[in-house]
């Protein structure tokens, strides 16, 4: 394990361009060759990231979240993956044109990634310690004494009790919400610009859950880094989220602030999306409003709109016409082809969220924030 190569230039230490983001994904194709077709995984996708801000990600499984961020990361074979279009912009570089030793650099010190299951991300016959400490000694050049002494630091910083023990482990000894918190340690070793978070609440309680997103939160306002985290579950991402991007069927379907996402919903896949979130504050038993039918088959995907045939407002134009996106003046889009008919806009969900509730957590963090400020 040695330290960076002498000619390389850490991206992470060189300042942005001016009028670029931190991280820029434009019009981002990813497709996959297989024996029965080719795979649309991921068409068209694009947004801007900066530091500081945290994109949710949202969208039933097979609707590209997750390949879309591990082709950022480098980690898609090809063959079968071929990007058929687009590009991948850190800090005004473009990724896609990285040979793979400049990928290695960019890789878990620039951008890092908190995989699904941590069971089997986690090599099962080397200790905590080692697999913590991997990232320090790759690209910090840290001996293998420095390395497992910053990571009893890490397990100690992510919340896991007794980490002098804990770090001489293997993850077998380890529960699930444990296991996920050593994944947050390995991601955060080297203070990556940007955290991919793919479904890192997946499988563990509410009450893990909930302590695994603060966890982030509170890693974010120390270090400053952008994080995406990636869920089927809008009701994970409605209070970290500054802004969310709902996907389907490998596309964009809508984008927006997270506060356009929830209180003014555009597309009817985001409406399904938002009726499937379970109320907690609810009085009475309510049952739960699926999204009839099933995703489309990303080799034969459907004429017109993906979502048509599972769409309960689907007209004619639907079934035979693709939509563009419709874009707002703040930058809100959705790829409906009536997302700008305030007649078809009715049909948008009651959100137990109400605007003025939105404006009291508002007016009460300013208030918090002036008081800090005063202090």
């Amino acid at each position: 394990m040695a330290k960076h190569a002498k000619n390389y230039v850490d991206l992470k230490e060189q300042p942005i361009p001016e009028g670029s983001h931190l991280l820029e994904v434009d019009n981002l194709k990813m497709y996959f060759h297989t024996q029965d077709g080719v795979v649309h995984a991921v068409d068209g996708v694009s947004y801007t990231l900066d530091r500081g801000e945290t994109l949710g990600v949202v969208g039933e499984s097979g609707s590209g979240k997750s390949v879309t961020h591990m082709t950022i990361m480098g980690l898609i074979e090809m063959p079968p993956g071929k990007i058929e279009g687009g590009d991948i912009r850190y800090r005004g570089r473009s990724i896609l044109e990285m040979t793979e030793e400049e990928m290695q650099h960019v890789r878990g010190n620039d951008i890092a990634m908190i995989f699904q299951d941590p069971m089997t991300s986690l090599n099962p016959v080397y200790k905590i310690g080692r697999q913590v400490g991997e990232g320090l000694r790759l690209h910090r050049g840290y001996s293998k004494q420095e390395a497992l002494k910053r990571a009893t630091e890490l397990l100690d910083l992510v919340g896991i009790p007794e980490p002098e023990k804990r770090v001489n482990e293997y993850p077998h000894q380890f529960s699930g919400g444990m296991r996920q918190r050593v994944m947050i340690a390995m991601a955060l070793a080297c203070d990556p610009d940007i955290l991919i978070a793919d479904e890192p609440t997946t499988a563990l309680d509410v009450t893990i859950q909930a302590q695994i997103i603060e966890l982030m939160q509170k890693m974010q306002e120390e270090n400053g880094n952008a994080i995406i985290m990636i869920t089927h579950d809008l009701g994970v991402v409605a209070d970290m989220a500054d802004k969310i991007m709902v996907m389907y069927a490998g596309r964009p379907v809508e984008f927006g602030t997270a506060e356009e996402i929830f209180y003014d919903p555009r597309h009817p896949y985001t409406w399904g999306l938002i009726r499937s979130i379970p109320d907690h504050g609810m009085d009475e038993k309510k049952e739960l409003t699926p999204i009839a039918g099933n995703p489309p088959s990303l080799v034969n995907l459907p004429t017109g709109c993906p979502f048509a045939p599972r769409c309960p407002y689907a007209v004619d134009i639907c079934h035979e016409k693709l939509p563009q996106h419709i874009t707002t003046e703040t930058g809100h889009y959705s790829a409906c082809h009536f997302a700008d008919d305030p007649a078809f806009l009715k049909f948008a969900p009651e959100n137990s969220r109400t605007r003025a509730d939105l404006a009291v957590r508002k007016a009460a963090g300013q208030g918090a924030s002036s008081e800090k400020k005063e202090a």
